[in-house]
């Protein structure tokens, strides 16, 4: 069991989780200092914000929180969610502070995005907005995938513990039945 005073127990990891969503809202607030060109700042700023995607998807989400997602086409055309999750006992030894840190800066991330395009709209900056409108996207499909998936992984959690509870009902009632 982890200390309250517990360190990250995987703090490469938060760490470029959260890089690239500090790189893309910085670089999108600082650029206009140091730019002129628009298409600069929706270049960089997108790749970087499709860098976070990325490492959240692939690499923080799994090693953080356990979970990964995915969205696959099936054969008749329909869009199926897919999700992976660590089993109970590995979930359960989870690093508290490492799923505060995502879970957190997945969500305040959105929030900052939300804010900045408020202002693009206050400034009537239709182009900054579009910008923004890509980031928030981005971050809210991951939003999204990672909330199903934790909820997936609570369901299969309990449909564990359901059936265990009820194959040992079962097995104890076996046993007192065969011993009279």
């Amino acid at each position: 069991m982890q200390s309250p005073g517990e360190n990250y127990a995987n703090p490469k990891t938060c760490f470029f989780h959260v890089l690239f969503k500090a790189a893309a809202l910085a670089f999108y607030i600082l650029s206009t200092l140091f730019f002129d060109s628009f298409v600069i700042i929706f270049v960089v700023t997108v790749l970087l914000a499709a860098l976070d995607f990325w490492v959240v998807k692939n690499v923080s989400g799994r090693i953080l929180v356990g979970l990964r997602w995915w969205n696959e086409i099936n054969d008749v055309g329909e869009s199926v969610w897919k999700f992976e999750c660590l089993d109970q006992e590995s979930m359960a030894r989870m690093n508290k502070k490492d799923s505060w840190l995502f879970w957190w800066t997945l969500y305040l991330s959105a929030v900052a995005w939300i804010v900045l395009g408020i202002f693009s709209l206050i400034r009537f900056q239709a182009d900054y907005l579009l910008v923004v409108g890509v980031c928030l996207t981005l971050n809210i499909a991951n939003i999204v995938g990672f909330t199903k998936c934790r909820k997936d992984a609570k369901k299969q959690i309990q449909q564990f513990a359901t059936q265990t509870i009820a194959t040992r009902f079962t097995s104890t009632l076996q046993s007192a039945f065969s011993v009279v």
